[in-house]
């Protein structure tokens, strides 16, 4: 078999992570290694970059400089949501071919995965010889065939972190807290927060995911048992919760519904949801003190909240994309699997790009409560490696009071 000669291109899309740049150095510097690949491009703002030629030689990027933005949050190639059909693969495909690419690397999540896959198919048909890989990015990690997603454990770790800093103000002066989370069909993410839990009164005492169906009055009653058991109350809630028909508890608010490059609702970027939930405990429980937040971007990108375990994880999924391109002349998706549940390990296959183009994951039902407001022990053990080391633990205090000298 002949060896396959020519040029390298990277790019990312969709939402930014924590560690998205440690795929595109790992990438890269592995690319770099073979004498075949004659140079390694880096496509800016994604998908629209290629069909602008807005290309970066990265093979003239100091080793160095590609280590600092390895450990950098964020797209550093910048990214798009573009929404490419087959009209638009086919004039991704022609720049490619003109440029004489032959190995490409697309960094994202799940449409990222479809994209790869239509520009695979027109090299096809083409008989133009060509290895495309998707390497997997998501802080949903909502990837199918994958034990869990570059990206997740860093915005796990920051939600976590979150609502353990909520907790404690809550906890000091108490109420109801609301706090949105990212997440439109899975709540993984969401139900991270759990980690913020120590004692048996910590928040959240209550965590609703798009997987379950959002009722009403079911969450009134559950706001309600907590907050006269504790004097306090405090939710985690996914973006994406929805009512028995699926339709999205936001839309109740909005008359007119704004949609994404993709067709999807507008979730994010908006305070609505929580807004909604705290109007809705004010006026059935007359609880004064309800807060609501909407983390929004922060929880991709945030420079001071990064898990070791998903800076390494995703440095080798870009490294082991290099490989199986280069190395072993395939196609496909590379996905993160964990071997065993004894200890934490994992490992890296190629699967087939059709297998995990345009899929979802959900939360598996073992990891949610019965009642559909909270999370399992089963979750806990299967995100908790993920969240990395070092992770903060409040405390409090515990010396013993002093008997009152003064009666009433």
């Amino acid at each position: 078999m002949s060896i396959l000669e020519g040029k390298a291109l990277i790019a990312q899309g969709g939402g930014p992570t924590a560690v998205i740049n440690q795929s595109l150095v790992g990438v890269v510097l592995e690319s770099r290694k073979f004498p075949q690949v004659s140079r390694v491009y880096g496509a800016i703002h994604g998908l629209r970059g290629i069909i602008e030629e807005d290309f970066i030689d990265l093979t003239q990027e100091t080793t160095h400089n590609l280590e600092q933005i390895a450990l950098t949050p964020s797209s550093a190639l910048l990214s798009t949501r573009d929404k490419p059909d087959e009209e638009y693969c086919k004039e991704i495909f022609r720049v490619l071919k003109v440029h004489d690419i032959r190995y490409f690397f697309y960094i994202g999540g799940n449409d990222s995965s479809d994209t790869v896959r239509i520009v695979n198919e027109q090299a096809k048909k083409a008989n133009y010889e060509f290895r495309a890989i998707h390497i997997p990015k998501t802080i949903d990690n909502d990837l199918v065939l994958n034990d869990h997603t570059p990206g997740f454990g860093s915005a796990a770790r920051y939600v976590a972190q979150a609502f353990t800093g909520v907790n404690l103000d809550n906890r000091s002066i108490p109420g109801v807290y609301i706090g949105v989370v990212m997440g439109r069909h899975a709540g993984f993410l969401t139900a991270a927060s759990c980690f913020a839990k120590k004692y048996p009164d910590d928040g959240p005492h209550l965590i609703y995911l798009p997987e379950r169906a959002f009722n009403e009055e079911n969450f009134i009653k559950d706001v309600k048992g907590i907050y006269e058991k504790f004097g306090r109350c405090i939710i985690a809630v996914s973006e994406g919760i929805s009512d028995e028909k699926h339709v999205p508890i936001i839309t109740k608010l909005q008359e007119e519904i704004e949609k994404d490059a993709h067709g999807n609702i507008q979730l994010s970027g908006t305070g609505a949801l929580g807004d909604l939930l705290a109007d809705l405990i004010r006026n059935k429980l007359k609880i004064k003190r309800v807060r609501a937040d909407t983390f929004g971007y922060l929880q991709r990108s945030f420079i001071g909240c990064v898990s070791d375990i998903d800076q390494q994880e995703a440095r080798e999924v870009g490294e082991r994309a290099a490989q199986f391109a280069v190395w072993y002349d395939k196609d496909g998706s590379v996905a993160i699997k964990r071997p065993s549940d004894e200890g934490y390990s994992v490992d890296y296959e190629l699967i087939p790009i059709e297998d995990v183009a345009g899929k979802t994951k959900t939360m598996p039902n073992h990891f949610i409560n019965k009642d559909g407001n909270n999370i399992t022990n089963a979750f806990r053990t299967y995100a908790r490696p993920l969240l990395g080391s070092g992770f903060p633990i409040a405390h409090r205090l515990r010396a013993p009071k002093v008997k009152k000298l003064l009666t009433k």
